[in-house]
């Protein structure tokens, strides 16, 4: 059976998850778009929950006017609904959105792999075996929520390796239906470390400097997001978007 998805606490242990905006850099309304965001993305806010402006007003301390224009930037994104006289919610997974954004990462990563295997410096594979050392630290604790950071830096860190500044930004982009799906993942029983395997696979890859081995290793990597999401989407039909 299915264990339940690694949603946030908003119905079950009280309101979601806010980080406080001193964590945050950028003007008073860019630190709130990036809380109320990262509260979206890693599910501290359900599929389908309801944004309500005064409480992330009351919440935050400040005024109307930065979570409005926070509200208006996520649903820029996609990741809320503003319904007129019904209210904000944040938009539940799209199948079709995933296997877009998916589809767009594998075609970038993977070429980016392929490029970094061919040229990778020492000073470059010292910084991902350390980041690799801390996904495996937080694997032992059960640190899901640590270890999807390190995940995102390491493959940030991949892509910043190819020497081209904006392919980042570009894909972080493309990847916001992803990086939502992939919460709900790495609670299913071994994929928290399945994923260190594939992550390890990726390492030797470019330590061995080879760029057929690298790119089998992500294609493989990033080909599991799917594989694992289809039974979760027959088990939690109320979490996405009807087809």
């Amino acid at each position: 059976m299915l264990p339940a998805p690694a949603t946030g606490s908003q119905d079950q242990n009280g309101p979601a998850r806010l980080e406080p905006l001193d964590r945050f850099q950028g003007s008073l309304g860019q630190r709130v778009y990036q809380s109320l965001k990262q509260a979206i993305l890693t599910l501290e806010f359900r599929p389908g929950d309801s944004i309500r402006k005064p409480e992330i007003c009351d919440r935050l301390g400040v005024s109307r006017s930065p979570v409005a224009d926070a509200v208006a930037r996520l649903a820029a994104d996609g990741l809320v609904d503003v319904i007129p006289q019904a209210g904000t919610f944040v938009t539940r997974l799209s199948m079709t959105d995933i296997r877009e954004g998916a589809f767009i990462r594998e075609a970038i990563e993977v070429a980016a792999a392929e490029r970094v295997a061919a040229q990778i410096t020492e000073d470059q594979l010292r910084d991902l075996r350390r980041n690799l050392r801390l996904q495996e630290a937080l694997v032992s604790e059960g640190d899901r929520r640590g270890f999807m950071a390190l995940d995102a830096q390491m493959h940030e860190m991949m892509l910043s390796f190819t020497g081209f500044p904006r392919l980042a930004q570009v894909a972080q982009t493309a990847w916001l239906s992803v990086d939502r799906a992939r919460q709900l993942i790495l609670p299913v029983e071994g994929r928290l470390q399945a994923t260190l395997e594939e992550h390890r696979a990726i390492l030797a890859a470019f330590e061995a400097r080879d760029p057929q081995a690298a790119r089998q290793a992500l294609q493989h990597h990033l080909r599991q997001l799917l594989t694992y999401l289809a039974p979760l989407e027959r088990a939690h039909p109320e979490l996405f978007a009807a087809p």
